[in-house]
């Protein structure tokens, strides 16, 4: 068998895919879900270890999951998103990261045209503020992200609405999704809850802002997004059935 370049990049930056039979709506919805890894000095980034422990779960009915972590660099966070979309082909993506001073889970509402770093990425480089290209200063998301937060309240997670995704890789992500893809998609940032001490990283996102304890744990985050699954897929049920 002719071997898939993408497919490759995609592996080499951790994706997986979870192919237990489900039981379905009528046809199959996969849903990728990606996550960054560990930056800044920390050894654990939290939306990583999400995705790891989603891969276990059995997910809603009629949902098959993919996942892929990002590398935390300017040049290869986008270029590593689309080649999980491209090996994967999903209907729907939602990509996590993590934000060290929020302590909800904020499904984010859009991107900024604007990249920065206080610290340097993965591959050492500190970019200056400057714009992520030619486009408009805000790109909208297309998952709403009010019925999110409801549902991941909805199993006792704190969660709400942000209107701003900050201006480092997680932002940078969340703009190439909506700059240079037309797959229905959204950002959500987690609070960095580390199984292990205490994150180092906070301000990424929300510049100026301390590392906060939001006293949740992994899997309760798990639950979150799992609960954000779970409404995207109700919500493009209908749609699912006409594509069948």
């Amino acid at each position: 068998m002719a071997a898939n370049p993408a497919r490759e990049q995609t592996e080499a930056v951790g994706s997986g895919v979870n192919r237990r039979p489900l039981l379905d709506y009528g046809c199959r919805m996969r849903i990728l879900v990606t996550g960054f890894e560990p930056f800044g000095g920390d050894q654990e980034n939290a939306s990583e270890q999400v995705v790891k422990r989603l891969r276990e779960r059995a997910l809603c009915p009629g949902v098959e999951l993919a996942t892929a972590i990002l590398p935390c660099t300017w040049a290869g966070a986008g270029p590593a998103l689309l080649d999980a979309i491209a090996a994967h082909r999903p209907e729907v993506i939602l990509s996590l990261g993590e934000a060290g001073s929020r302590t909800a889970v904020t499904p984010e509402h859009r991107a900024h045209n604007r990249g920065a770093g206080r610290i340097p990425d993965n591959a050492g480089v500190v970019r200056p503020a400057s714009p992520l290209d030619a486009g408009p200063e805000w790109l909208e998301t297309r998952i709403h992200p009010a019925p999110l937060a409801e549902a991941i309240r909805a199993v006792g997670v704190p969660a709400q609405v942000s209107e701003t995704a900050g201006a480092f890789l997680c932002n940078a992500a969340f703009r190439t999704l909506l700059r240079d893809t037309e797959v229905p998609g959204t950002f959500i940032h987690l609070p960095a809850v580390r199984n292990r001490g205490r994150a180092g990283v906070g301000a990424e996102t929300d510049a100026g802002a301390a590392v906060k304890d939001s006293g949740l744990t992994i899997d309760q985050l798990v639950d979150g997004v799992e609960a954000s699954i779970r409404c995207v897929a109700e919500q493009r049920r209908e749609s699912a059935l006409d594509d069948c």
